[in-house]
């Protein structure tokens, strides 16, 4: 991810680019042009909507696998027998990442932090329900200079971290409200 002083770089001809895209529109033409203020936060351009996210897992080894987004990124992982994640350690990485650039984002603006470290910790279980984590929490531990800036920053950051778990982290909503997931099985067959 770029540092915060790159992103900050980034600002200026995003909110150019939005204010000329809404300028493109009919007067009064609310609905698109709130939807373009939307697709920005903070002058980092933000996935919105219901778009579809998709991250393939190929195995590469017994228990190693390789999961690739759709940009190229890749991550490996496995069964916890080495020094890659384990899936669940992954779902810990997610959740806290997710409200980590939450927090960032709206913290960074009024004060750089001197230290930013989030800590996801949950217990795995075996019961009736099958496995599964109870207890998570996040633990956020960050520093901002003194000063006003710095003051500023520390005054938002319950808000901010409100906002993050009750709205805007993706990845935390999700494990919360409990969503389904489908499963399915395409049949492939071995060449030759």
């Amino acid at each position: 991810m770029c540092p915060t002083h790159c992103r900050r770089r980034l600002v200026r001809p995003v909110r150019w680019l939005v204010s000329c895209l809404t300028n493109l529109l009919p007067p009064g033409h609310p609905t698109a042009s709130r939807a373009l203020r939307q697709s920005v936060w903070q002058g980092v351009a933000m996935a919105t909507g219901s778009e579809d996210r998709n991250v393939s897992v190929e195995r590469i080894a017994n228990g190693r696998f390789t999961a690739t987004n759709v940009r190229g990124g890749q991550i490996t992982f496995g069964t916890g027998n080495d020094p890659d994640f384990t899936p669940t350690e992954l779902l810990l990485a997610a959740i806290g990442g997710c409200t980590a650039i939450d927090v960032d984002i709206l913290t960074s603006r009024r004060a750089e932090p001197a230290a930013f470290h989030v800590l996801t910790r949950a217990n795995k279980v075996r019961d009736s329900g099958g496995n599964h984590l109870t207890d998570l929490e996040v633990t956020y531990r960050i520093v901002f200079p003194g000063g006003e800036q710095g003051d500023a920053a520390r005054a938002i950051l319950p808000d901010v971290v409100k906002k993050s778990h009750d709205r805007l982290c993706t990845v935390g909503r999700t494990v919360e409200i409990g969503t389904p997931i489908a499963t399915r099985i395409e049949e492939a067959r071995e060449p030759g």
